[in-house]
């Protein structure tokens, strides 16, 4: 395998809504460069980047995945984004190492959500995008109506560079707006068409406009009615695209016997940045924070970006060389680790397939094997010159469920299935509730965390089970009651004795739990006062009403009796219990949930839908903010209200909704509702005997 420099590479995103084409779009590049003599298809389930069992059964994206492409001496590096929402951390894992994205989007004349979404993400991070309008042979496709639903929402930065050519519903070839040439499917020129000479006179203005602004020279020589040559414009389009100021726009068809990819490795080669001519990567070293420089000649230094567990060969780790160059035998530092690492396996990748290399330079991509401590996100640098990488971004996690096994006896083989797939996934996590006790796995959507447990019954052979979460509700009293425990016990020998009167009331202290002694004239030795405050501490966290734990509990003892021969700390212990369960029964116990604070961003045209739905919820509006053009609505409601926000959010808005919550407080639980926590304790009372 050649060794390719920055110059070279060229390192893209395929990026859009699912089921647009992306991997078809890869599938046929690799096609057309012979990287694979037969094209492969999604429907399939025979395609390069799609490999993994479920990507082939669900038809799908699920992982990103890359592939290398040959074009004369350039490498292009291609990384494949699912795109579906639950897998969006994908996307920001490739888009955190590549140059520039391709949006695949259908000439169906509209941009759909998974575009808008991307493109947005794009702009936020100055990453520069290239949209390939597919499927312009489809029936009722339109390339004019596609490009205008683009411009209609994104104005002048929407360039045509090519106007694709039809017969009908064949596309057999494209005029290049750039140079006023055109050519058939197999690149051989051929006459611009009469019926094109119109479209192609607007769009070489709308192209001439936006590459006049590229520099004062050509703005000069626009004003001035000189002409712009076909390299000129090549150049003044190609510092706008890399500054991410343009969208140029070319048409192909990806699923066809013979794809037509029209000029498109030609633009790669000469309007895509080269890496670091576009995407800047923060990194710090020492006390500085700056922005590397892909230099060749500096002290190596790499992130991976993604993770690949596979029972067999254990983490493929694929990573981004930022700086200097590494080989096979170096021996660098995780940084975050803090431990060093051996490379002794590396490799470039196209799909599963891995080709061993020897050396990797600043700007390429690549993928480590064998290495012990590093995951997504870590640094790995050469020792003598520490950096760290601002670590990617991943959107958090959104839906929770808890999770279990479906097999008695098999739970640590699930959770050791999980725990690995955190290695490769960022956007889920997994973690015990305290309080209720359940392994609680979270994502960005069910389907995400269905797939999670499939691939842990595929790849670990165990099979893991999905249900809500239960809610951590609590429970406390209303009003002021006293209560004797009396614990008397006579078995033969020894006995137990121990009695105590407490007064339990609302308004603890710390709003937890608060015990007094008002114990006066020795009615309960000095050394049991600390048994009936144990006997107490112990009660609260099993409540009343069910098994939640009481709390704003203030206990003040305040009188008893003992017996000189039985008493014994395990006697006030067992009377302190006895009268936590008769006083707190007649005190009016209440559950209390918590209450989530909720900021829920959206178009202003669902704002109707998202205001009708909190109210069902037993949600209360705080306000509403308006930022870059979506509005923000700040709400609370019950945390029991919002388990399936994240699917009931994205259905509502069509998926341009997104939301994030925090805990606010504990507030009492309304009697209709609390006849159902208590029904659910009852079920799960029995369903444990």
């Amino acid at each position: 395998m050649a060794v390719f420099h920055k110059d070279k590479i060229r390192n893209i995103a395929l990026i859009g809504h699912g089921g647009e084409g992306k991997t078809s779009l890869l599938e046929a590049m690799l096609y057309k460069t012979k990287a694979i003599d037969r094209l492969g298809k999604v429907d399939d389930g025979n395609s390069v980047s799609d490999y993994d069992q479920e990507e082939i059964s669900r038809k799908m994206s699920i992982s990103l995945s890359m592939a290398y492409v040959l074009y004369k001496d350039y490498k292009f590096n291609i990384l494949d984004c699912p795109g579906f929402f639950d897998f969006e951390g994908e996307m920001v894992a490739a888009l955190a190492v590549a140059d520039a994205a391709i949006l695949v989007t259908g000439a169906t004349g509209s941009v759909p959500v998974g575009a808008e979404k991307a493109l947005e993400y794009c702009a936020e991070k100055n990453i520069p995008v290239f949209v390939w309008v597919n499927g312009v042979n489809k029936e009722n496709s339109s390339f004019d109506a596609t490009l205008q639903a683009y411009r209609d929402k994104y104005g002048a930065k929407v360039i045509a560079v090519e106007l694709p050519i039809m017969q009908g519903n064949t596309l057999t070839g494209y005029v290049d707006v750039l140079s006023g040439t055109a050519a058939d499917v197999n690149g051989n020129a051929i006459a611009v068409p009469a019926s094109l000479q119109g479209k192609f006179a607007e769009e070489d203005g709308i192209l001439m406009e936006a590459v006049a602004e590229a520099s004062e020279d050509l703005m000069e020589k626009f004003f001035g009615g000189e002409e712009i040559s076909a390299e000129e414009k090549k150049a003044g389009l190609r510092l706008r695209f890399a500054a991410g100021e343009v969208y140029p726009v070319i048409a192909g068809v990806a699923v066809d016997k013979q794809p037509a990819l029209t000029a498109l490795f030609d633009h790669i080669v000469d309007l895509f940045p080269a890496p670091g001519e576009s995407v800047k990567h923060g990194y710090t070293a020492g006390d500085k924070h700056a922005d590397m420089e892909i230099d060749e000649s500096g002290k190596f230094a790499a992130q991976v970006f993604k993770t690949i567990v596979d029972p067999f060969i254990g983490k493929l780790l694929m990573f981004k060389v930022m700086r200097g160059k590494v080989s096979t035998g170096d021996v660098v530092l995780n940084v975050e680790a803090d431990e060093t690492e051996k490379i002794s396996a590396m490799s470039i990748m196209r799909g599963k397939k891995q080709e061993s290399v020897d050396v990797m330079y600043a700007g390429d991509i690549g993928a480590f094997a064998k290495l012990n401590y590093t995951t997504t996100n870590n640094t790995l640098c050469d020792p003598s010159d520490v950096v760290r990488f601002d670590p990617i971004d991943f959107p958090k996690p959104v839906i929770s469920f808890a999770v279990s096994s479906a097999d008695k006896g098999s739970e640590d083989k699930v959770f050791a299935g999980l725990n690995k797939m955190l290695d490769e996934d960022n956007t889920f996590t997994l973690e015990k509730n305290a309080e209720t006790n359940e392994m609680i796995i979270s994502g960005m959507g069910e389907m995400q965390l269905d797939i999670i447990c499939k691939k842990v019954k595929n790849k670990f052979n165990a099979t893991a089970v999905l249900k809500e979460p239960r809610i951590a509700y609590r429970e406390t009293i209303k009003k002021c009651v006293e209560a004797e425990g009396k614990h008397k016990k006579q078995s033969g020998g020894a006995g137990q004795f121990g009695q105590c009167s407490v007064r339990f009331e609302p308004g603890a202290a710390d709003g937890i739990f608060e015990f007094v002694d008002a114990v006066v004239g020795g009615a309960i030795p000095r050394q049991y006062i600390p048994a009936v405050e144990k006997g107490l501490r112990e009660a609260a966290p099993k409540g009343i009403l069910a098994d939640y734990p009481v709390i704003n509990l203030k206990c003040t003892v305040f009188d008893g009796k003992s017996h000189p021969v039985d008493s014994k700390e395990i006697a006030f212990i067992t009377a302190a219990k006895l009268a936590f369960q008769d006083g707190c029964s007649k005190a009016n116990p209440v559950f209390l949930e918590p209450i989530m604070h909720i900021d829920i961003t959206v178009p202003d045209s669902y704002m109707g839908d998202i205001m009708g739905d909190l109210s069902k919820r037993r949600g209360r509006i705080l306000g509403t903010d308006s930022v870059n053009g979506k509005t923000v609505v700040s709400a609370e409601a019950p945390q029991s209200e919002l388990a399936k926000y994240a699917t009931d959010l994205r259905s509502m808005t069509q998926g341009r909704g997104k939301f994030s919550t925090t805990f606010e407080r504990y507030e009492e639980v309304p009697a209709s509702q609390a006849q159902k926590i208590i029904e659910d304790y009852k079920k799960r009372m029995a369903a444990a005997q």
